[in-house]
């Protein structure tokens, strides 16, 4: 029962004239709107909670980095991962949204929204969750690069190199892809208009990290010790290959936000993207398994890890477009292509990279973008489609690449001339631990080496 109070604070007239109008209403009218008010609530929901899953994949990223590299470097590594979570999210809110999804100009970026200025009060908790669902997207990116650049580069060089791709490099190719998914049409990126298909960021997200790495182990070089005066490859064993494992299944578990939660609408496709998803992943686990097993004699623990990485990178850009038999095809591929890929570019190419970033995220975030010309269920080519997808997909994917490693391989080159990108070898040696951040991470336990 109401108290006197209550009643007093109740605006009568108010309800009254909703009750009115109830009455008067049509019931199919009121039955809409409940329908539209509860569908958008839903949606913003699901919209957040896939992006803390996708926040949540930096623990995974810190993990793996960290066990895959040695324990003097360990605490750098997670400083890196805090910094492109905090700065991307900050540089993301202050511009590259706009960039990424602002008005079109010309196909090539957006120009509106800065600061989410400008938006339309009855939209302003669907853009939140939306910027905010796309920030974890920009930190992904750059955490990506960090691991390719593992224990040589200095943490005041990186910060100038994290700005500039949560706010520039990838945000201007991310217009290109998604430029429509906040305005529409008046957002419209030139490669979506050509019908590029990448639903989840196996080029937008993966590759670009991928290739922005790759530019900058080129620029750093290798680590000392990792190859001899005659060019033969040593390994660099990292240090804590159960945190490793931990990292990747927690990366596994936050891609079921990173995939399913871009549909950005709690709808019945969730469900089958996230199949594909574990498919693809499960795939490529058995596929680097059975390969490294095929080629070293024991199955390798690292390989096997990096496949799980693999196919979750390859099934990426199709996952809401193929079917679950085409996932597993997807995803053993990339798991076998790692593998490949990361021996080809320590042995071949000479180039460190101590978690393989570039392979498995460069090589088979290519990958996944091309499958997609090869797999899609309506549209590609060994479903009937013909060869203009797959035409497009291999336009995009060159594109990504072309884009992300030249603007990666000037931006290192560039704050290499002006301030230096890595540590002096005395540093190096003694580990970016102690040198570049004055602690230890294993304080009492740690051991120095001369390499």
């Amino acid at each position: 029962m109401l108290s006197r109070l209550s009643m007093k604070a109740v605006p009568w007239p108010g309800v009254i004239a909703a009750a009115a109008f109830a009455l008067l209403a049509p019931t199919s009218a009121i039955a809409g709107d409940v329908e539209f008010l509860t569908q958008s609530n839903a949606n913003v929901l699901w919209t957040l909670i896939a992006a803390i899953l996708v926040m949540f994949m930096q623990a995974g990223f810190g993990c793996v980095e960290a066990g895959f590299t040695r324990a003097k470097s360990a605490g750098n590594i997670m400083m890196k991962n805090f910094l492109d979570f905090s700065v991307g999210s900050v540089v993301f809110f202050v511009f590259g949204f706009t960039l990424m999804f602002g008005a079109d100009v010309s196909g090539l970026f957006g120009s509106s929204g800065f600061g989410l200025s400008g938006v339309a009060e009855s939209d302003l908790m669907w853009t939140y969750a939306f910027w905010f669902f796309q920030s974890v997207f920009a930190a992904t990116a750059a955490t990506i690069v960090s691991g390719g650049m593992a224990e040589r580069t200095k943490f005041s060089s990186y910060v100038i190199v994290s700005i500039v791709i949560t706010g520039l490099i990838y945000p201007v190719s991310g217009h290109w892809a998604w430029g429509s998914l906040w305005l529409g049409e008046a957002g419209a990126g030139w490669l979506e208009k050509l019908g590029f298909c990448d639903f989840a960021g196996s080029s937008v997200v993966h590759s670009v990290g991928g290739w922005v790495a790759l530019a900058g182990a080129m620029v750093l070089g290798p680590r000392i010790g990792k190859y001899t005066a005659e060019g033969e490859s040593r390994a660099i064993m990292g240090h804590n290959i159960p945190l490793a494992g931990l990292g990747v299944f927690i990366l596994w578990f936050g891609w079921f936000g990173f995939n399913p939660g871009s549909t950005t609408t709690a709808d019945d496709t969730i469900g089958m993207i996230a199949m594909n998803t574990s498919l693809a992943a499960a795939a490529g686990v058995l596929g680097s398994m059975a390969l490294s097993w095929l080629r070293y004699g024991k199955p390798d623990i690292s390989m096997t890890m990096n496949g799980a990485l693999a196919g979750l990178v390859g099934i990426t850009a199709g996952c809401a477009t193929v079917g679950p038999v085409s996932s597993l095809c997807i995803g053993l591929i990339a798991g076998l292509l790692v593998v490949l890929s990361i021996e080809f570019v320590d042995k071949g190419l000479r180039i460190d990279d101590p978690v393989g970033a570039v392979s498995v995220h460069g090589v088979c975030g290519a990958w996944g973008t091309i499958a997609c010309g090869l797999f899609n269920s309506d549209g590609g080519l060994f479903f009937g489609g013909g060869f203009g997808q797959l035409g497009v997909q291999l336009l995009g994917a060159g594109t990504f690449f072309v884009w992300a490693f030249g603007a990666g391989f000037v931006l290192m080159s560039a704050v290499k001339a002006v301030t230096g990108l890595r540590v002096s070898k005395d540093e190096e040696l003694k580990g970016l631990d102690i040198a570049e951040h004055g602690s230890e991470s294993y304080s009492g336990f740690q051991l120095f080496s001369n390499e």
